[in-house]
């Protein structure tokens, strides 16, 4: 059940990512889809004036190239100066050929300009109408030519010829030696310029100009192939587009990236929760456990104890049978066994009651070394009977420790030392400060010492390696220990025997 729940809400936050990924994709298509739409504008714009211009520089359908030169140039650099770079412009003929262009021409060296938006490394290219052409009734168009030069003999093509006021209706002349129009050259060349008929002004507008009167039609249609205004190509810079559309991915990905750390971080509070809760169960099911431990371990010490009564009963008992003047020496040997038996399970009984006994500490100011002497004086049979010698060493401190608790440590850890050495052997008790107020005491014997894989085992209930031991002597040791905050560890004493060092004391004011 924990492991669908986890599953499910694993998928609900990849869910939630995955709509904040597609979101981000989504709006950053949007950025380069605004990005490009505002290249197309700015694109449409020149467009739009371009063609302005050529409808306000025109006269009788013609542009001279100049004009357009100087538009086009000072078009290419207002717009080198603005957001949006323009690298090139060119007006085309109806062939593509390119009538006036301004800017880098190798720009559009390799590149078809076929489709209406070429995009290229660093810049894209528009081809565009710079107008619509149209043909009237009577077969002549409204679009633009651009002619190369202007007419000599000083004469501006946007002024009326003084000869078209006088109503003189001179017919072109066909040859090219007295008409390059018909050669493709420029009007004006030689003045012969032909007003239009008189009438009204429908019938004028549907007349072609008069440089224009008098060319075959073939003529006509190769002059305007080649000088016919039909097209506008536009090559803008897109690095602003790139570093726009490069910024913003790098924001969609850092949004991204903190979505994704936020659903991991939720994903892991959401586990920390859950097992939150299950230890909140563990440690609910604990309490019931140590509740109900305390409650075995109050029944086992009160078991203990009244155990005791019947032993010394017992004990007593038989020393009395073994006192009387007619018992026989095997009535007394036996008297002394169950005496002898007794007292074991009676030590036992209260080393377990020891063990079983709630620590409260209660820190009084004790000193290390009078209490050490003390307990060697209440072991000297023992000490006596062995002929060791015991030494207390070190400086002269005093902790703060609960002194009855403090000394049954001292008591258990210097009977642990007599009981591991041989006859004669040597027993230390070392005190010495450890930094400003800390201190270590140390108990250290001769004797054959403990073998490395016990010194963690011997800390616990009824473990043993004396064939007299009960096993809680130590386990009483590190249970005040601990109670008192303090550390214990067995360790090994060069050349030979076990240390007991007790550190983290607290030395007294």
């Amino acid at each position: 059940m924990k492991l669908k729940h986890t599953s499910w809400a694993a998928g609900l936050l990849l869910g939630a990512w995955l709509v904040v990924v597609g979101w981000q994709a989504e709006e950053h298509q949007r950025v380069v889809n605004a990005a490009r739409l505002d290249l197309h504008s700015r694109a449409h714009e020149i467009q739009g004036t371009l063609s302005a211009v050529t409808r306000a520089f025109q006269f009788r359908g013609a542009i001279f190239q100049e004009r357009l030169e100087l538009v086009l140039k000072d078009l290419v650099t207002n717009r080198t100066n603005s957001v949006v770079k323009l690298m090139y412009v060119g007006l085309l003929n109806t062939n593509g050929e390119a009538l006036v262009a301004v800017g880098d021409t190798n720009l559009l060296a390799h590149e078809n300009l076929a489709g209406n938006e070429i995009w290229s490394a660093g810049h894209v290219t528009f081809v565009l109408p710079i107008e619509e052409a149209s043909v009237n009734p009577e077969g002549v168009t409204n679009t633009t030519i651009v002619l190369p030069e202007p007419p000599r003999g000083g004469r501006d093509f946007g002024r009326r010829d003084p000869r078209l006021e006088g109503g003189t209706n001179r017919p072109a002349s066909p040859n090219p030696a007295t008409n390059p129009f018909a050669a493709g050259e420029p009007p004006g060349t030689n003045g012969a310029m032909e007003p239009p008929p008189p009438g009204n002004d429908e019938r004028r507008n549907r007349r072609p100009p008069p440089w224009m009167r008098g060319l075959s039609e073939a003529d006509i249609k190769a002059f305007m192939a080649k000088r016919e205004l039909h097209g506008l190509v536009l090559a803008m810079s897109t690095e602003n587009y790139e570093a726009l559309c490069t910024r913003d991915i790098w924001l969609r990905c850092v949004i991204a990236f903190f979505a994704g750390i936020s659903a991991l971080g939720a994903g892991l509070a959401w586990r920390n929760i859950g097992r939150t809760a299950e230890l909140q169960i563990r440690l609910v099911r604990a309490s019931e456990l140590n509740s109900h431990l305390k409650e075995l371990n109050l029944a086992a010490a009160g078991l203990a104890h009244e155990t005791r009564n019947p032993l010394n009963i017992i004990r007593g008992q038989a020393q009395i049978l073994s006192r009387l003047p007619e018992a026989a020496p095997a009535v007394r040997e036996k008297s002394r066994i169950i005496v002898d038996e007794t007292d074991k399970v009676t030590a036992q009984l209260t080393e377990f009651i020891n063990y079983s006994r709630p620590r409260e500490v209660r820190r009084t100011r004790m000193a290390l070394a009078p209490a050490c002497q003390e307990i060697i004086r209440t072991l000297g049979l023992d000490i006596d009977e062995k002929k060791l010698r015991v030494e207390v060493g070190g400086d002269a401190l005093a902790v703060e420790a609960d002194e009855q608790l403090l000394r049954q440590v001292l008591f258990n850890l210097l009977l642990n030392a007599i009981q591991a050495v041989n006859v004669q052997g040597t027993i230390q008790i070392h005190i010495r400060r450890d930094g400003p107020a800390g201190a270590v005491l140390e108990v250290r014997d001769d004797g054959p010492g403990v073998p490395p894989e016990n010194r963690h085992e011997i800390f616990k209930p009824y473990f043993t390696t004396h064939q007299k031991g009960t096993g809680l002597g130590l386990a009483v040791v590190q249970q005040i220990v601990l109670a008192h905050g303090w550390e214990i560890a067995c360790l090994a004493n060069e050349p030979h025997g076990a240390i007991f060092r007790i550190t983290h004391l607290k030395v007294a004011a």
